[in-house]
């Protein structure tokens, strides 16, 4: 995959963080029957250089509020943000430039040919003729033989790439992916997770939103979580993962069970649909050979098991006290 960044264009490689937000706030005037509404709330967040940091938050709970303030779409109430360095109020055409932002909505003029849309969106850019790299970077995400095809021809997979494509026309070395798997299938959802491992590998800073939590644990080093317009927490996402002392033991009985057996309550106990029982415990209080043990006394034999840790889910329905997961849209 070739090279489609080129941070060292921007700024200083002493640059520590990829973006920094200090008290940023962002307050919706009342109109109307509408009261006035705080979609940020005092945010201070520090995103590092060359790494995937995912941005969690259930339903309006201010992601996009925030993205768009660095993409200079929506004007923040108080607060500081910097972009690569650059002050986004004192420098805000070198912050701007330091940033792509792959939008959740596919939009693009059908009748324009992938390739017409990158050469058009690096010349709003101001990348001169000589310098664009329209052609390599569709060949980099799979495009190249559609370069020339209509863009309303692509599949929903294409268009999506599309998308990723032309936000690296003008070489940012940060990419905002706005729910990016929204509504695709598993297989793309993992195609796209090739791509964007691979441009992290380049060293492109990658924020993703997302309300797939499989998807933030498998790919971010860090998560943030934003609720209410305030960040709940941001930690590396082992240790977000370990903020709950619980395992589950995924049992297969020798003999089908018609239901969960007596005495197995305060494990939360739960006979899955494929016939295995799931136990849940604490390490901390308990190892899982007690709970074998405990579960042999009740005279089930078991001719297979299975762990699991914690999940992304867990701790963000412990967190936010929010029973609804992330939602696609704000």
């Amino acid at each position: 995959m070739q090279n489609l960044s080129n941070p060292d264009n921007h700024i200083d490689s002493d640059v520590e963080n990829a973006i920094t937000a200090k008290g940023l706030t962002k307050t919706y005037q009342a109109s109307g029957n509408q009261s006035e509404k705080k979609a940020l709330k005092n945010v201070d967040l520090e995103i590092p250089r060359g790494m995937i940091f995912g941005l969690l938050g259930p339903n309006g709970a201010g992601k996009s509020t925030f993205i768009n303030i660095l993409a200079g779409l929506v004007i923040k109430s108080a607060g500081n943000a910097s972009i690569w360095g650059f002050d986004i109020d004192e420098n805000p055409r070198m912050a701007r430039a330091s940033i792509g932002v792959v939008p959740q909505e596919i939009n693009f003029d059908p009748f324009f040919t992938p390739l017409e849309s990158l050469d058009l969106q690096a010349g709003l850019y101001g990348v001169p003729s000589k310098q664009r790299r329209s052609m390599e970077i569709l060949e980099t995400l799979g495009l190249g033989d559609k370069a020339n095809a209509y863009s309303r021809t692509l599949s929903g997979g294409m268009r999506r790439r599309l998308l990723i494509a032309k936000a690296l026309v003008h070489q940012p070395p940060i990419l905002v992916l706005d729910e990016p798997t929204a509504g695709v299938d598993i297989e793309l959802r993992h195609q796209l997770w090739t791509y964007v491992r691979a441009l992290n590998e380049q060293g492109v800073t990658i924020v993703l939103t997302t309300h797939y939590l499989e998807e933030a644990q498998a790919l971010c080093d860090r998560i943030a979580i934003i609720d209410h317009g305030e960040l709940v927490i941001c930690d590396d996402t082992p240790k977000l993962l370990n903020l709950l002392d619980s395992k589950t033991l995924l049992l297969r009985p020798d003999t089908t069970l018609s239901e969960v057996p007596a005495g197995l309550e305060s494990y939360h106990a739960v006979l899955q649909s494929d016939g295995r029982l799931a136990l849940t415990f604490n390490p901390s209080e308990k190892t899982a050979l007690q709970v074998l043990d405990e579960v042999r006394h009740k005279n089930i034999s078991i001719t297979d098991l299975e762990t699991e840790g914690t999940n992304l889910e867990a701790v963000f329905m412990k967190l936010t006290g929010n029973q609804n997961l992330p939602a696609e849209a704000e």
